[in-house]
C-alpha cells in the first residue's frame, strides 16, 4: 500500500486488504463514496471542535439530507431504501469522520424512523416520514429509564386511557436526540393490560420535559437527555398500532444492532489510517517510525483485527439481505466489532504517542466514543449472556 503523506491526518486511507470492494455495485461503490468525501471534506475537520465544545455540529447534520441517506432502507415516503450493504457502509462512514454525528444518524433513521415504518399506520408514516427524512422533523426514541437500562423490559413508564386520549408518566434516561426531537418514541406500559405500548409523543405538549444530559466523556456532539413525562396526553391516533407488547420493542431493536457493529467498524478504521499515515510521517531516530520492525508488527495487527471486523459486517448485511439476519448474529456481530475497535484504538492512540491525546488528531475523540457503542443497545456483557444462551440452551439470567 502506497500513501501520499502529504495528505491531511483525517483523510482515509486503503484497508481493503481482503478486497470486499469487489463485492459491491455500483450504486453502493457511488453511495459510499459520496458519503466518505463528504467526511473526509466536511465532517472530520469538523468533528474536533463540536467534540470539544459539546455542541452539535448542525451544518454538518444539514448534509445528511442531500446525500440521500437519511431513513437508510426504508422505501418510499422520501427515503433511499437503501440495500442492508448500503445501510452498513454508510453507518461506518459516518462513524470514521464523527461517532456523535452517526449516532444522530442512527437514531432518526434507524430507532426513530424504523419504529414509525414497522409499527406505525399508513397515515402516521404518510405524516412523519418524509418530513423525517428532509430532517424537518427530528425524531427520537425513549426506552431506556434511570433503573432500567439492560432490563429494559421491566420499563416503569406507564400509559393510561383517558376518553380518545392516552396520558403518560415516568422518566426516561439516556435518550438520543431527546431535547430536539419534534416527535419522540415513547414506550410505556398500559395500566390496564400491562402490556408495553408505542406513542408518537410531540415533545410540545405539557408535561414533557427533556434535559440534555451534561460532562459526558463520550459523544460529547450529540446530546442525550433525561426525559420527565409527567400527565402527558396523547391522541389515540398517535399510538403506534402495531406496538403491542415488548416483543415489537425488540423487532425495532434488532434491526439496529447490527448497525453498531457497522459503527465500531468505523471508528477503528479512522484510529487504524490515523495511526499508519502518522507512522509513514513521523521521523524518530533518523528515520520514520513505520520502518521499526515493533510498529509494523503493531500495524499489522490492528489490520489483521481491521480486516475480521469487515468479514463480520459483510456476512450480516448478506444475511440481513437474505432476511436471514438472527439478532443473536447481530449481537455477536456488535460484541466482536465493539471489543475489537477498542483493541485498535488503544493502540493507535499508543502509535501516535503523546500527539494521541490530541483532539486534532481524532484518535482520543475515537477511542472516547466507542465506549458509547460498546454500551448502547445492549453492552457487551448482555450480548454474551444472549449468545450465550442460544448456544447452551441455558439463560444466565431473567
Amino acid at each position: 500500500m502506497t500513501v501520499d503523506s502529504e495528505g491531511p491526518l483525517t483523510e482515509a486511507l486503503g484497508t481493503d486488504f481482503f478486497s470486499v470492494r469487489r463485492r459491491f455495485t455500483e450504486a453502493q461503490w457511488d453511495t459510499f463514496m459520496a458519503v466518505r468525501r463528504y467526511v473526509d471534506r466536511v465532517v472530520s475537520p469538523a468533528a474536533p471542535a463540536a467534540w470539544d465544545a459539546a455542541e452539535m455540529p448542525w451544518e454538518v447534520i444539514r448534509g445528511l439530507p442531500d446525500l440521500g441517506v437519511v431513513g437508510d432502507d426504508i422505501a418510499g415516503y422520501g427515503c433511499p431504501g437503501h440495500d442492508p450493504l448500503t445501510c452498513g457502509l454508510v453507518a461506518m462512514e459516518l462513524a470514521r469522520g464523527d461517532g456523535s454525528l452517526a449516532t444522530f444518524h442512527a437514531v432518526q433513521s434507524g430507532l426513530a424512523m424504523k419504529s414509525i415504518a414497522m409499527l406505525g399506520s399508513e397515515e402516521q408514516k404518510q405524516e412523519f416520514l418524509p418530513a423525517m427524512a428532509r430532517l424537518d422533523l427530528v425524531g427520537a426514541f425513549g426506552l431506556t429509564e434511570p433503573e432500567h437500562g439492560s432490563d429494559s423490559v421491566s420499563l416503569e413508564s406507564t400509559a393510561r386511557r383517558d376518553g380518545d386520549d392516552w396520558v403518560l408518566d415516568g422518566r426516561k434516561r439516556w435518550i438520543g436526540n431527546g431535547s430536539i426531537a419534534g416527535r419522540t418514541v415513547v414506550w410505556a406500559r398500559d395500566t390496564e393490560t400491562n402490556t408495553v405500548l408505542g406513542f408518537l409523543v410531540d415533545t410540545s405538549s405539557p408535561g414533557y420535559e427533556a434535559e440534555v444530559i451534561p460532562r459526558k466523556g463520550s459523544m460529547r456532539s450529540v446530546w442525550q437527555a433525561d426525559l420527565r413525562l409527567d400527565g402527558v396526553r396523547v391522541p389515540e391516533r398517535d399510538r403506534l398500532p402495531g406496538a403491542e407488547s415488548f416483543k415489537d420493542t425488540g423487532r425495532v431493536l434488532a434491526t439496529t444492532r447490527g448497525t453498531c457493529a457497522w459503527m465500531a467498524l468505523g471508528h477503528a478504521t479512522a484510529g487504524y489510517d490515523a495511526a499508519l499515515r502518522y507512522a509513514l510521517e513521523r521521523q524518530q531516530f533518523g528515520k520514520p517510525l513505520a520502518a521499526m520492525q515493533i510498529v509494523q508488527e503493531r500495524l499489522v495487527q490492528m489490520l489483521a483485527e481491521l480486516t475480521g471486523m469487515q468479514l463480520y459486517c459483510m456476512q450480516i448485511a448478506q444475511l440481513a439481505e437474505d432476511d436471514d439476519l438472527a439478532p443473536t448474529i447481530a449481537g455477536l456481530a456488535k460484541m466482536n466489532n465493539t471489543r475489537k475497535a477498542r483493541w485498535v484504538l488503544s493502540h493507535a492512540r499508543d502509535l501516535l504517542g503523546g500527539n494521541g491525546i490530541l483532539l486534532d488528531n481524532h484518535v482520543v475523540r475515537h477511542m472516547a466514543d466507542i465506549e458509547s457503542i460498546h454500551t448502547f443497545e445492549g453492552t457487551e456483557t448482555i450480548q454474551t449472556l444472549i449468545v450465550g444462551r442460544e448456544i447452551t440452551g441455558h439463560s444466565a439470567f431473567t
